[in-house]
């Protein structure tokens, strides 16, 4: 450990992108039975573990508490899989399994799964971008017959495992403790979310649904949606990217506001959210408990964006707000000042590409300057090209205020050029008054070679550590 620059503790070994090489992997084999203790094995981002694991894992005998192991991004082998497997019956107490980015995996999952005993005690288990194919769904679905106790189950980045989700549905009634479930990019389709939507009245418990970037699930929501209002205890619902249809906007109006547990909803790049007649925007109210709320292009127009306005008045724990990329924004940012001055724990806010012009700037800097907005964290005014001069002048005068900023983005699209000689001064003065700010993006804003030094030299001269993207 000391070798690779690490702490050694006997109870978790922590070998995360060291660079391991096949010798090390066979040197760290031998040194298990001298740790009767650990619980815990990571060699994740270590590429050269692939085509080694039998070494390690003929001696985890000895190592009989471990509960946790993660290989992610090792290049494990069909080889590596099978000794995986073999080694289960030596490590009962494994309880988080983590095999994302092993891209060798897809085809031969089962080489895995044929050897977990009936009553396993894994919890979570982690197979993201594996190229699963549908195979591997249906060996998948058969395993969840043997570990009860799974609580977080991740699938995502599997774009062929979808043609076996109807399969893998009726069978997630056997992990009724089932706690997370995600599904981002795994090519489902309509008939997919039907099954999936039937197995949720088996998950009581469920707090974590992510199905987003399934665009063909699109139009599918109207048929599929009997039993997403009985997850009481839902806290993460993502949609982002699913190309749902008015139709399905119709249905998604009455169930989403029935998740009293809900606390954050991602909608972004559903274009029908903002033009559909039923004001599920509106409905947000009865989600008192949303601390997350992303809308990012939805295609908002004025009246839904004054429905979203109005219901954020409800919204008292809300802490991140996403509305980039949403034109109407821009001029009707007043619409949101009765929310903002009531959003004492707002700590994200992200307007990227929303039209915003100059008054919509004095506007966020006045609610500061009248004590609103005090936590806020990450401010992203990005790709907003049509604001004058005189707006940013007024913005980085202001600015000072904005005290807990750790992240500020001011870049414009990448088609524009705009000299900043203007306000200059005002940003470097803005910046020695802004004690945690970390990251600071200026992406095609034009500095003189004087400019850029001084602004270069910042860091240096004020002992501080800011990255700036220019």
């Amino acid at each position: 450990m000391q070798k690779l620059g690490k702490k050694p503790n006997s109870k978790n070994l922590d070998l995360n992108n060291c660079a391991l090489s096949a010798a090390d992997v066979t040197e760290l084999a031998s040194l298990l039975p001298f740790l009767p203790e650990l619980e815990e094995i990571s060699l994740s981002w270590n590429g050269y573990v692939g085509g080694t694991l039998k070494a390690l894992t003929v001696h985890l005998h000895h190592v009989n508490l471990l509960k946790v192991l993660r290989l992610n991004n090792c290049r494990l082998t069909a080889e590596d899989v099978t000794s995986l497997g073999e080694a289960f019956e030596i490590v009962p107490q494994l309880e988080e399994l983590d095999l994302s980015w092993n891209s060798n995996i897809g085809g031969k999952l089962s080489l895995l799964t044929k050897k977990l005993q009936k009553g396993c005690k894994i919890k979570l288990l982690k197979i993201t971008d594996c190229n699963l194919t549908a195979k591997d769904g249906e060996s998948l679905a058969e395993i969840l017959n043997v570990i009860p106790n799974l609580e977080v189950l991740d699938l995502s980045i599997n774009k062929h495992i979808g043609c076996s989700m109807t399969v893998i549905a009726q069978d997630l009634k056997n992990v009724p403790g089932l706690k997370e479930l995600n599904l981002h990019m795994c090519g489902l389709k309509q008939d997919s979310l039907q099954g999936l939507d039937s197995a949720l009245q088996h998950l009581a418990e469920l707090r974590k649904l992510d199905i987003s970037c399934n665009k063909e699930i699109g139009g599918g929501f109207k048929d599929s949606t009997a039993h997403l209002a009985s997850l009481k205890n839902l806290e993460v619902l993502d949609l982002h990217q699913c190309c749902v249809t008015e139709e399905d906007m119709t249905v998604l109006s009455q169930v989403i506001p029935l998740l009293s547990s809900l606390q954050e909803l991602n909608l972004s790049s559903n274009k029908n959210v903002g033009v559909s007649p039923d004001p599920l925007l509106g409905r947000l109210r009865f989600l008192p408990k949303l601390k997350s709320v992303a809308i990012s292009n939805c295609g908002l127009h004025e009246e839904s964006f004054s429905s979203l306005a109005e219901a954020a008045l409800h919204l008292p724990e809300l802490e991140i707000l996403d509305l980039s990329w949403n034109k109407c924004v821009g001029g009707n940012l007043k619409l949101l000042l009765g929310a903002l001055k009531l959003a004492t724990e707002i700590q994200v806010l992200r307007l990227s590409s929303c039209n915003l012009v100059a008054e919509d700037l004095a506007l966020l800097t006045l609610l500061m300057q009248d004590g609103h907005l005090s936590r806020l964290r990450k401010l992203d005014l990005s790709y907003n090209d049509n604001i004058s001069d005189e707006g940013w002048v007024i913005f980085w005068q202001g600015l000072a205020v904005f005290k807990e900023l750790s992240e500020l983005d001011v870049s414009l699209r990448p088609s524009s050029c705009r000299d900043c000689g203007m306000w200059f001064s005002e940003l470097l003065a803005a910046l020695t008054k802004l004690p945690v700010l970390v990251e600071l993006g200026m992406q095609r804003w034009v500095l003189s070679e004087l400019q850029r030094k001084r602004l270069e030299n910042f860091n240096q001269d004020n002992k501080r550590n800011i990255r700036i993207d220019f």
